[in-house]
């Protein structure tokens, strides 16, 4: 699995999220209290930006007329369904058994062994032939 550098810590606070694409694929990363949790913005349902909707609880009840709200700011809602999902795994709310978003893992990383690398540079070979430009592959 590929690493991808997304933002400085600062620049993702918690209670917030980043919108990305990475490799094609549409993907928010959140911050839930100093957490990190990646998420394809893609809802299974009918292919909405599903992290673009609003961060909820969990509603959780054990007795009659008792409610518990529980993952305060862990589960999104889809904005066109309303469906819901936990961030931290991508499990549906709706249809448990079915439906999952893909999640993926996010952590931090100190600066300096992200700078470091080890990286190396692709190239590619390129000469000049009658004001065109060739590349070999």
């Amino acid at each position: 699995m590929a690493r991808h550098v997304i933002a400085p810590v600062d620049e993702l606070p918690p209670g917030t999220r980043k919108f990305l694409e990475i490799d094609g694929r549409p993907i928010a990363v959140f911050n839930i209290k100093g957490e990190y949790f990646g998420l394809m913005n893609r809802c299974p349902h009918q292919g909405a930006a599903l992290c673009e909707g609003p961060l909820i609880g969990l509603a959780q009840s054990s007795n009659p007329g008792e409610i518990e709200y529980t993952k305060l700011g862990e589960i999104i809602r889809c904005p066109w369904h309303g469906w819901e999902f936990d961030i931290r795994t991508g499990q549906s709310y709706c249809d448990p058994r079915r439906f999952r978003v893909k999640a993926y893992p996010a952590h931090v990383e100190p600066g300096a062994s992200v700078v470091k690398g080890p990286y190396v540079a692709e190239t590619i070979p390129v000469r000049i032939e009658s004001d065109y430009v060739v590349v070999e592959l």
